[in-house]
């Protein structure tokens, strides 16, 4: 990169929607704020705006079409780097599956809604790992969807399944509403010890309190996780539109370098843009 260029600005998490295409089910009465379509014409001018050049589309819903409507709004709109869709890891066919998406280079990895599974253990389901070893094969990522009674379960999956670069979405959702930490910390610590896990600094203000949170009441839970994964295994994503419940994206993203302010520049490049880069394989360039 030449000295004038501007380090390329990456949000790892995001989310469009539609509800005249598809159904969300957890899309309940209470969320008015985001029940609406959220398309990249809505979220480009906030980008702009704040100066975030490329994200990361993540899935909100278990459905093939979703990841394949994902893709062409990726296809559509270049700034949206990649895409961590849905495929179904217990489905005897996931390799055919993952084969019909083989010429979509913006497919990095893929998501399941686990915290909403009844079995506590759903991702040590022998079916299950036989599938995230199908996309450890295929050099796929995996998001980890969680809260924290599913932490204590990780550390045995990344030993079933070896090789499989895993990523924590939003810290595994702290209560931070109640200013808990515990069995989270220690979970979480157990966690950061296998070298193939990562963690999004993403979808703290909606586990605070949606109406009084403050960037202050953010910064230990921040502190922890820095400290047990460093820079170069943490990446900012802003949740957005799922933000908009307790803030908006510009809010979400002052608070994250209130958080951070104390790291080198190179730090803080690391957690805005380059942990993301490296761990989805983006082809970026600073031209936005």
């Amino acid at each position: 990169m030449h000295e004038y260029e501007k380090p390329v600005t990456v949000d790892a998490h995001q989310h469009f929607w539609d509800l005249g295409r598809f159904s969300y089910p957890w899309m309940t009465a209470n969320m008015q704020t985001v029940r609406r379509n959220f398309l990249p014409a809505d979220l480009r001018p906030v980008l702009n705006r704040v100066g975030v050049d490329r994200t990361v589309f993540v899935q909100s819903l278990h459905s093939l079409e979703e990841t394949e409507w994902a893709l062409q709004l990726a296809t559509e709109n270049p700034w949206i780097a990649g895409v961590v869709g849905w495929l179904d890891l217990k489905s005897p066919d996931l390799e055919r599956h993952i084969d019909r998406f083989s010429d979509q280079v913006k497919l990095v990895g893929v998501r399941h809604i686990v915290h909403d599974e009844s079995d506590e253990r759903w991702l040590l389901d022998e079916c299950v790992v036989r599938g995230l070893k199908v996309l450890a094969r295929c050099g796929l990522k995996y998001d980890l969807l969680l809260r924290p009674q599913h932490l204590k379960y990780i550390p045995q999956l990344a030993h079933r399944v070896p090789g499989l670069q895993m990523v924590v979405d939003h810290l595994a959702k702290p209560l931070i509403g109640r200013g808990e930490f515990e069995p989270w910390q220690t979970d979480l610590a157990a966690v950061a010890r296998v070298p193939d896990i990562y963690c999004k600094l993403s979808g703290m203000i909606t586990e605070a309190d949606h109406q009084r949170w403050s960037a202050e009441e953010l910064f230990p839970y921040v502190d922890i996780v820095l400290d047990l994964f460093g820079p170069q295994r943490l990446m900012f994503g802003s949740d957005w539109p799922m933000c908009r419940l307790a803030g908006e994206y510009s809010e979400v993203l002052a608070a994250a370098h209130q958080a951070l302010w104390s790291l080198s520049a190179d730090e803080r490049s690391d957690i805005f843009g380059k942990t993301a880069s490296r761990f989805y394989r983006l082809q970026l360039s600073s031209n936005r």
